[in-house]
């Protein structure tokens, strides 16, 4: 996989992060899956509440790996099966101090999950982030608590850059490998009022 096309300079890890759909089925080290949740861990949280909780099942214990794996749709298990690492992520709802509704929690949960997929990138590694989840089986299965609310899923591990075999494996490279395009930054940042693009430039 190439770099980004980015249009300006950026971290190195955010030019060559991308979401495959393949995966070698090997095992991820425990000192970078380690490194990863290190780096979700200071990822930035309104009053440093740190709302997020995550679910861990690595491929080598068998059982737990399945058991996750079950959780997802049934689209994501087909390639997801086959990732070094699977997480199931969670949000307390509320504030611990005061119990008031934390209107952020899902930003603040989206920031770790960016750090852990920036630094699975520096390492090696891509995450592929979905919300194809069975939200209902995994607040059964975990026993997750009233207040807390499952969100989304990543898979982490090695990308399978061989070439393909077989018509599924073929289907997948052509998703993970089309053209990669975001919007341009005038199309997102305004000023003055909505729809003007802002100038970066001197008044």
């Amino acid at each position: 996989m190439s770099l980004n096309p980015v249009e300006h300079s950026v971290l190195d890890a955010i030019a060559a992060r991308w979401s495959p759909y393949r995966f070698e089925p090997r095992i991820v080290e425990p000192e970078k899956l380690i490194q990863c949740f290190e780096a979700a861990r200071w990822a930035a949280s309104s009053y440093n509440e740190q709302p997020w909780s995550f679910l861990l099942a690595q491929r080598e214990n068998d059982d737990s790996f399945k058991r996750m794996l079950a959780c997802l749709m049934e689209a994501n298990q087909v390639w997801a099966q086959n990732a070094g690492v699977l997480v199931l992520t969670v949000i307390n709802t509320r504030f611990k101090r005061g119990g008031k509704p934390n209107r952020v929690a899902l930003h603040d949960l989206g920031q770790a999950a960016a750090h852990f997929a920036l630094q699975a990138t520096a390492l090696g590694l891509q995450v592929h982030q979905m919300g194809g989840v069975n939200l209902s089986k995994i607040r059964h299965e975990y026993e997750i608590p009233q207040g807390y609310e499952p969100q989304t899923a990543l898979a982490l591990g090695y990308p399978d850059q061989s070439e393909p075999s077989g018509e599924s494996a073929v289907e997948l490279k052509q998703r993970e490998s089309g053209p990669r395009a975001r919007l341009p930054v005038r199309e997102m940042v305004f000023s003055d009022k909505w729809g003007d693009s802002a100038n970066f430039g001197a008044p």
